[in-house]
């Protein structure tokens, strides 16, 4: 031993030590001959250790060595400490889990508020489920309901169109998170703490990204402050954190690196946590962050049976009768340009408010329906209300939308989703001198407030910021500022850029015929000089041409030979691009002879996703082809058209032994049962052996796929006769397959990782369980 170690011990201490050393010390001493050793030697190991401590070089050795522990032990308790929640850790998940499902609980549907029907409605009953497709090469099936994306996969980039319900569905996952009693479609996010984490918000002020301590403060939480020290990095250490990263498309584009490096670096410290991040599809390109371990998905738009879903709540919440709901389904099935509006939720719920404000009509294109849906916020809102009452402002629709879009224009030019509330003032207190009417009733506060009150366009996220109800009209309302402004060269400069595409877009529609010829003449001369823009602006021209109601006939012979230049489209992201130019391009598309593999499958993926009836005739070329690919994405496409027709066209010539047919209502089994039926069939719907026996499926039947949704039994099945088959891929964490030991058929069930089932040990025993990662 050394003199530290020594003194360590203590005087009592090292003589028991010495002692052990040396047992045989003692040996013939009488009793108190012992007693008196023992005190002796204690006296001895007393004045060694008085010797020891006053020796100059002890001290500093001794010093040395306790800073050494102290900080040991200082490392240590810091460890215990991350690993161990403070006790006010729980009291406070409580709290704020209660505010999220609060804040979150409610969605704002289109339209409601014009009636005397309440504006928002319960998220549970007002989520429609939407599908998200990934890329043949993924190893996630090719479609699968969009709130399931994170049970399988905990990082998801997940992209969608302005208005597909990208935002929706992070309402959808933060509330499932936080509420006590979950469904069992949410039992995998059980447990975890949701953050939502809005990019509009955290970029506003061009502050840096927050870190984990400061998220509550950055989106502004009213809890913020009053979590205990450390916890938002004890939750995402513990691997409990659910991240809903929404809107990179609302990232200013020369930003997007800094917010993938923010990405990376959260990822790296807490990297076992689930991530969802959104964003528009043009606002990132494909694997953006593929190489962080992120599945990439996309929205698909919304099914016939979606839309007819929609349209039905849409009226039972808002109370209207049968009549408008029969008549508005008629005129969206029969109607290819509102057909193809009809596509995401924000669209459907702007028809769905017009054509019962107008008792039927409905305009025809898109800036049509932006201008009437304006219409009907700014004016007939408050007439309906009875709110034109002496002493109140009055502020003309004309009036009003010259703010609004001033407001606007200015989130555009600043690369911005929401701005100051002082900013907004002000710049409504500069345009008030050009209007005597506004200007002599109040001034520019209350200008402002009752734009936020009584327009319905733009609301204040918080106290401090404003923004616009949703992107669409903050696009619509800055492309009508540009014009105005005639702006057309700050719009070419801007172009190439993603974030100003649908502005670009509304701006042909707004334009006068010979400012758009011009305008679009300039964008096609961009893209010839610009080599590393020239895809994006040939397009972007393209998909102006369904907004050009007038137009020069030499301008768009010019701006089609571009588009016709990048067909056919070779990658999932070309195909996206191309199907945003409009039904034109289905005359462009070529068949497959000559087409190389994965240039007729993105042909396919691009016509099903134009969608239009228009589109069969091009998808009926390719039912021939053996690519799997193909015919997966040719089966999966038949809710988007026409059931009988498409059925006719495509799904009559398409079979083979794993190509799952898929049905979701009567219709589509009658029709599959009119062709034959298919020994393969995914039942996307709730179905009865009936059902299956009436429309002539079963004969063939022998490989049937489900997704049961909670209550569901399976006893219908044990009847198929020739099923040997069974797919299970349930978003709920139970199926209870005991029904299943009545079939005599029955050889194989095959079950999604991860799925539990409940009375498996009652089958026979000739019938075989393999659980895997189920395939396309």
């Amino acid at each position: 031993m050394d003199d530290v170690q020594i003194v360590r011990l203590g005087y009592r201490s090292l003589a028991a030590h010495l002692k052990g050393k040396s047992d045989a010390a003692t040996n013939g001493l009488s009793a108190d001959a012992v007693l008196l050793h023992a005190s002796i030697l204690e006296t001895c190991c007393l004045h060694i250790l008085h010797f020891f401590t006053q020796r100059s070089t002890f001290i500093a050795r001794t010093l040395v060595e306790q800073s050494q522990q102290l900080d040991e032990l200082t490392r240590k308790i810091d460890q215990l400490i991350a690993r161990t929640p403070s006790p006010a850790d729980a009291p406070f998940e409580q709290r704020y889990t209660r505010y999220v499902a609060k804040k979150y609980r409610e969605l704002t549907i289109f339209g409601l508020d014009l009636s005397d029907s309440p504006d928002r409605w319960p998220l549970d009953v007002a989520y429609l489920s939407l599908n998200a497709t990934a890329d043949s090469t993924s190893a996630v099936p090719l479609h699968l309901p969009a709130e399931q994306a994170l049970a399988s996969n905990d990082r998801v980039l997940l992209r969608g169109v302005a208005g597909s319900g990208k935002t929706t569905l992070v309402q959808w996952l933060a509330v499932s998170a936080a509420k006590k009693k979950m469904q069992e479609s949410s039992l995998y996010l059980h447990g975890l703490v949701p953050f939502v984490l809005p990019l509009r918000t955290l970029t506003r002020e061009g502050k840096g990204l927050p870190t984990p301590a400061e998220f509550l403060s950055a989106i502004r939480c009213p809890l913020s402050g009053s979590e205990p020290t450390g916890w938002a990095d004890r939750v995402l250490s513990s691997e409990r954190g659910l991240l809903l990263v929404d809107g990179i498309d609302e990232v200013p584009e020369d930003e997007r690196n800094g917010a993938r490096d923010w990405l990376q670096d959260l990822i790296a410290a807490f990297p076992n946590n689930r991530w969802l991040v959104t964003s528009r599809p043009s606002a990132v390109r494909g694997e953006w962050l593929s190489a962080d371990g992120f599945t990439e998905l996309d929205l698909v738009p919304m099914s016939r049976d979606d839309v007819a879903s929609f349209i039905n709540r849409w009226h039972e919440a808002a109370g209207a009768s049968d009549t408008y709901t029969r008549s508005l389904l008629k005129a969206v099935w029969g109607k290819q340009d509102l057909g193809r509006l009809a596509t995401n939720p924000l669209m459907c719920g702007l028809i769905c408010a017009l054509h019962r404000d107008r008792r039927g009509y409905l305009p025809d294109g898109r800036k049509e329906l932006y201008d009437a849906a304006l219409s009907m916020l700014l004016s007939r809102r408050d007439r309906e209300r009875g709110i034109q009452k002496p002493g109140v402002i009055r502020i003309g629709e004309a009036h009003q939308i010259q703010l609004l879009q001033k407001l606007a224009y200015w989130m555009i030019r600043n690369g911005r989703s929401e701005m100051s509330r002082v900013n907004a003032v002000e710049l409504v207190a500069l345009a008030l001198p050009g209007m005597p009417q506004v200007a002599d009733q109040a001034n520019a506060e209350r200008v402002y407030r009752h734009l936020l009150v009584r327009s319905g366009v733009i609301r204040e996220p918080s106290t401090e910021t404003v923004d616009f109800v949703h992107r669409s009209f903050q696009d619509y309302l800055g492309a009508r500022a540009a014009v105005e402004g005639i702006d057309f060269g700050l719009l070419a400069k801007n172009a190439h850029l993603d974030q100003w595409e649908d502005v670009i877009r509304m701006s042909v529609a707004h334009a006068r015929p010979k400012e758009r010829a011009d305008f679009l003449e300039t964008l096609i001369d961009f893209g010839d000089q610009r080599a590393g823009d020239a895809q994006r602006l040939h397009l972007l021209a393209a998909a102006c041409l369904e907004h050009a109601t007038e137009l020069d006939p030499a301008i768009r012979s010019a701006v089609q030979q571009r588009a016709a230049a990048l067909i056919p489209p070779r990658s999932r992201e070309q195909a996206r691009a191309l199907s945003e130019v409009g039904p034109f391009v289905l005359e462009l598309l070529p068949g497959p002879q000559g087409l190389s593999d994965d240039e007729a499958f993105y042909t396919v993926v691009c016509a099903v996703r134009i969608g239009t009836d228009a589109a069969i005739s091009v998808l009926s070329q390719y039912r021939h082809l053996f690519d799997m690919r193909v015919k997966t994405e040719l089966v999966h496409a038949w809710s988007r058209f026409d059931t009988r027709r498409y059925a006719e066209a495509v799904i009559s010539h398409l079979n083979g032994d794993d190509l799952y047919f898929p049905v979701s209502n009567a219709e589509e089994l009658h029709a599959l049962g009119q062709l034959g039926g298919r020994s393969h069939v995914q039942a996307a719907g709730t179905f009865s052996m009936d059902d299956f026996n009436r429309a002539g499926d079963a004969k063939l039947l022998t490989h049937l796929r489900l997704s049961p949704e909670r209550g569901d039994t399976l006893d219908w099945i044990a009847g198929l006769r020739r099923l040997r088959t069974v797919v299970l891929d349930s978003a709920y964490s139970q199926v209870d397959v005991s029904p299943l030991a009545k079939s005599k058929s029955l050889r194989a069930i095959r079950i999604q990782h991860g799925l539990t089932l409940v009375g498996a040990d009652l089958l026979p025993s000739h019938v075989r369980i393999v659980s895997d990662e189920l395939d396309a």
